[in-house]
């Protein structure tokens, strides 16, 4: 088993007697003790940032670019410190597609926040008049993370943020607040006091936070639900507004298929962090003619692919982050079982694991209306859906109310790019599914929220847009 000394856990976490004791995902053995904040300290978070502002902006884009440059080569010194505090927190292994390469992400999303050039707009200029638009800061932003992406996703909201001279107060989920700590501690040894603040506490200061008078943008990544409620919060402010919120991504593997060639890609994009991510693949339909050789490729991978202690080496899927979502995954499992699904692989918990353990999951032979299929599972279990005709899984695919991604697997490109035109979601991928790019912009349709990340969007969608015309 991996371990580390970590300073850097030292340094965020409180005596037990004055905050709350987050568990490990895999032991549930406490980690530390995570400070827990009232509303007067979001008050005073808020107000220091409001303060800190105007000098931050004043700096320009070169210098905000330079400071984060150097907090990306500092994510990068404290890469594995960082990763150790992720993987026992949130409960993803260190080896393959999670701890280790969240870190990672953290420092290039950073550093793409900082290297994206922003120029003025010139939208007009024909000799008698010209027109640009500029963006300027909006102010102070309310960033406000989820737990299965903790460092990644605040790393999405907070650097765009920074770049744009705003400043950020920052609330992480209550399930994962030591790794957002932990993140924060490296960006502040290079930012100014009150520049970046993060307020550690249940919802109801979450949504005091997207009330502030104070507060001029509110990022959230979770739930439609809670992305909702944040809607109707925000007329109180008339707060700027980007939400990442739940995602049903359908995939269709389209007849002809290699499946040999996309089985491992597809697995990934099924189970990557063990299925808690919001760009998952959480439906997938396959033509008639391919079905089961996919439902035993993704049946074979499931049952062999190791699971574990995320210091273990060489685990690469771990346990549920929480109780709630482990009965969520359990409950959807055993109701597509009973509407006569058929489980290939897993299935069940994995109580030799861990508590909160529960094997990669495939169930085949189930339909739309079964909720394993019509609600987000979050979590290591995918139905498999069988189609005869391309048109009608386009429309089963579309049916869901949420918007988020959607793939399609073919050998022909050509006409997997004819499918992907027809797919109502943000983005749709190509034989792959959830690869995202720091570069690209990334967002939803439907219920799944509205704005963009990343890219040149990304910059623009956390500042003012002002017209300058002469």
């Amino acid at each position: 088993m991996t371990t580390t000394t970590s300073t850097i856990l030292e340094s965020i976490t409180v005596p037990a007697d004055h905050g709350r004791a987050i568990p490990d995902a895999a032991t549930r053995e406490t980690i530390g003790h995570a400070p827990v904040h009232d509303p007067a300290h979001l008050d005073t978070l808020v107000r220091r940032a409001r303060s800190a502002q105007p000098a931050w902006a004043a700096l320009g884009h070169e210098e905000r670019s330079r400071v984060l440059n150097a907090i990306a080569t500092e994510i990068e010194a404290s890469a594995e410190e960082l990763a150790v505090i992720l993987s026992r927190e949130q409960g993803k292994p260190l080896d393959g597609p999670n701890a280790r390469f969240e870190i990672g992400a953290a420092a290039v999303w950073t550093r793409s926040a900082a290297d994206i050039p922003l120029e003025p707009e010139v939208v007009v200029d024909d000799g008698g008049q010209r027109a640009e638009v500029h963006h300027d800061p909006l102010g102070v932003v309310a960033a406000i993370g989820p737990w299965n992406w903790p460092v990644m996703i605040a790393v999405w909201q907070i650097a765009p943020a920074l770049r744009m001279g705003n400043t950020v107060v920052l609330k992480p989920s209550e399930y994962t607040p030591l790794s957002v700590l932990a993140l924060a501690e490296v960006y502040n040894r290079h930012l100014p006091e009150g520049v970046l603040s993060v307020i550690v506490a249940d919802r109801g200061i979450g949504s005091a936070l997207t009330k502030h008078p104070d507060v001029d943008k509110i990022m959230f990544t979770g739930s439609t639900a809670t992305g909702r409620r944040i809607v109707e919060a925000s007329a109180s402010n008339l707060a700027r507004l980007t939400l990442e919120l739940g995602g049903n991504d359908a995939g269709i593997v389209l007849p002809g298929a290699d499946v040999a060639a996309i089985a491992d890609d597809l697995f990934w994009g099924i189970f990557i962090n063990t299925g808690q991510t919001c760009a998952a693949l959480k439906r997938l339909y396959v033509h008639d003619s391919v079905y089961d050789e996919v439902v035993d490729a993704l049946a074979e991978r499931a049952r062999t692919m190791p699971m574990g202690n995320g210091l273990v080496p060489g685990n690469v899927l771990g346990p549920l982050q929480n109780q709630q979502q482990f009965d969520i995954v359990s409950r959807l499992v055993e109701d597509a079982r009973a509407a006569g699904g058929r489980v290939v692989a897993g299935g069940e918990p994995a109580p030799e694991l861990g508590p909160l353990f529960y094997r990669a999951t495939v169930v085949a032979d189930v339909e739309d209306g079964t909720s394993l299929v019509d609600e987000e599972q979050f979590g290591p279990a995918i139905p498999v859906l069988r189609y005869h005709e391309v048109d009608d899984a386009v429309r089963r695919a579309n049916a869901s109310e949420q918007g988020l991604g959607a793939s399609v697997w073919s050998a022909d490109r050509d006409e997997a790019l004819a499918v992907a035109k027809r797919l109502a979601a943000g983005t749709v991928w190509i034989n792959k599914h959830g690869t995202l790019d720091p570069r690209v912009p990334f967002g939803g349709t439907k219920a799944s929220g509205y704005g963009q990340e990343f890219g040149v969007a990304g910059l623009k969608a956390v500042a003012a847009p002002k017209v300058i015309a002469y």
